[in-house]
């Protein structure tokens, strides 16, 4: 059975079509920058990209221009083949604590739910609809990127404000990266080989965004962002956590609007705002090497707010079998990884400096001796959409 997982973003559009239930990867590809006259579209078939650059107006272009492609490079002889599409979506709010199939009710809750993701529910729905619209006959599915988190109790959701502010507006913690975290603490449990039942995991998802969790018994018991994205660690661009009353202080300072300093704390913080130099982590490594101060520290800044959240996680679970790195800097920076477990010598935690040089490849990065194993575990959200969207075409079928 052929399931297409998509992700569509506000200029974006990335896909990939795997054969299921074994999970095989037949096609993946990208379309970047829709709405302009160089968009790039990128499609990845036995080994081999190619790429295409041109007019591309909108996401109903997009889609069609994905589909055309999948039938010119006969990866299928017809849409008929496409047994599924499924569609991340970043924001479910309380509503969604699972996958769903899509109707038009569903679709109205999304759109409901825009106001606390209001640069990707809208993208979300516009690559649904783009989609529906060709293949109106194929069952879509919604994956949340919150759903993995509706596991959290209240005591670890609520912020110590206003009670009323959560009844009248929803405003509490959500975590994101769900479908992340999900994927690799289910891995991680696999090779740990003890079943989900008294497992204790951390598992740390650091790209540009990040966000660490705290997941016991296969659920998520605790994350670090928060209402929004913008909440937690340090990140390529965005603050993290800071105290509220600095916003003011600056605004009033620079005669700043409210939009001027979030987009201060989304855009120009984080690994950016305090090397002065970049918001990736590779740039900041370089600089390390070259011994530029900017550069290390931002570099000890960035482990230790990562820290900070796997220690208090530590205390939460009452323990840890396995710390889990994974995303863009998780699976690729040796340097991060060393700067990060460095600082948790404390736990009985060893670093394995030889296996730690290991680049997007799933492996133990830890000793024998390593009271907590440490493993690399590249990510891969596109085969938890396709799993959840295979799941409930059998559910209905059934």
């Amino acid at each position: 059975m052929k399931i297409l997982s998509v992700n569509a973003g506000s200029s974006s559009l990335k896909f990939q079509l795997l054969e299921m239930p074994q999970e095989e990867v037949i096609t993946s590809g990208l379309i970047e920058r829709i709405g302009f006259a160089d968009s790039i579209f990128t499609i990845k078939v036995n080994g081999d990209k190619t790429r295409d650059v041109k007019a591309i107006k909108n996401h109903s272009q997009a889609v069609s221009i994905v589909l055309d492609a999948l039938i010119d490079l006969k990866i299928v002889n017809s849409y008929d083949e496409i047994s599924g599409v499924g569609h991340r979506v970043v924001h479910g709010g309380e509503k969604f604590n699972d996958s769903v199939l899509i109707n038009k009710q569903i679709l109205n809750e999304i759109e409901r739910l825009k106001d606390l993701a209001p640069l990707h529910n809208p993208a979300n729905l516009t690559g649904i609809r783009a989609f529906h619209e060709i293949l109106p006959n194929v069952s879509h599915a919604a994956v949340f990127d919150t759903a993995f988190h509706q596991t959290m109790t209240k005591e670890a959701y609520l912020y110590p404000v206003p009670y009323t502010w959560y009844e009248k507006y929803g405003i509490r913690k959500y975590g994101f990266h769900g479908t992340s975290h999900k994927y690799v603490s289910e891995r991680a449990i696999e090779l740990l080989g003890k079943g989900v039942k008294g497992t204790k995991i951390i598992t740390v998802h650091i790209g540009n965004g990040g966000s660490i969790t705290a997941i016991k018994d296969g659920k998520s018991i605790d994350t670090s962002m928060g209402f929004t994205p913008l909440a937690g660690i340090m990140m390529g661009t965005r603050s993290g956590d800071i105290d509220p009353s600095i916003l003011p202080f600056v605004m009033e300072k620079e005669n700043w609007t409210i939009n001027d300093a979030i987009k201060a704390l989304n855009k120009d913080s984080g690994l950016k705002g305090i090397s002065q130099k970049s918001s990736d982590m590779r740039d900041i490594v370089k600089g390390v090497e070259q011994k530029d101060e900017k550069c290390l520290r931002t570099l000890h800044l960035f482990a230790k707010k990562v820290c900070d959240y796997i220690g208090s996680y530590y205390i939460l679970l009452g323990g840890c079998d396995a710390i889990v790195f994974t995303a863009g800097i998780g699976e690729n920076s040796e340097p991060a990884r060393k700067a990060i477990v460095d600082r948790l010598g404390s736990l009985g935690i060893i670093l394995d400096e030889e296996a730690n040089k290991v680049m997007g490849e799933e492996k133990l990065i830890s000793t024998k001796d390593s009271k907590i194993k440490v493993y690399v575990i590249p990510t891969n959200e596109e085969v938890v959409i396709a799993r959840d969207t295979l799941r409930l075409i059998n559910q209905c079928t059934e």
